[in-house]
Formats: structure tokens, sequence, C-alpha cells
């Protein structure tokens, strides 16, 4: 399991935040501000299996579009 980069995660939270804006059906301040609030909480995690694990729930909400 390889953990990803610091690159990786602010990319990730840079295409959330794009998707985030172009939502229509749903409170887009609500969104972006729950996106922003787990990249807070999620910024001092050291364990690299729950790093993964962000960023793959991450991940699968922009492949799916919605939040799991």
């Amino acid at each position: 399991m390889l953990q990803p980069s610091r690159q990786q995660i602010l990319r990730l939270y840079k295409h959330l935040i794009r998707y985030g804006n172009h939502l229509k059906l749903t409170d887009k301040n609500y969104f972006l501000g729950r996106v922003r609030h787990e990249f807070r909480d999620n910024r001092s995690l050291t364990n690299p299996v729950d790093v993964e694990f962000s960023f793959k729930r991450g991940e699968t909400l922009l492949k799916k579009g919605r939040i799991l």
C-alpha cells in the first residue's frame, strides 16, 4: 500500500472544491464547508492506513458523485 504524496492530496482537495462549485441540487456552502472540515481534521493523520483510507474516500466521492 503506497501512501499518497502531498501533491496528490492537494490535487484531490482542489478537484473536490471545483466539483463543489459546480453542484446544482446540493447546498454548495455545506458541501464546501464539509470538504474543508474533513481536510482540516485529517491534516494531523500520521498512520499510513488512515491517510490512504481518507484519500480513497475523497477519490470515490469524485468518481461516484456522492458522499459515502
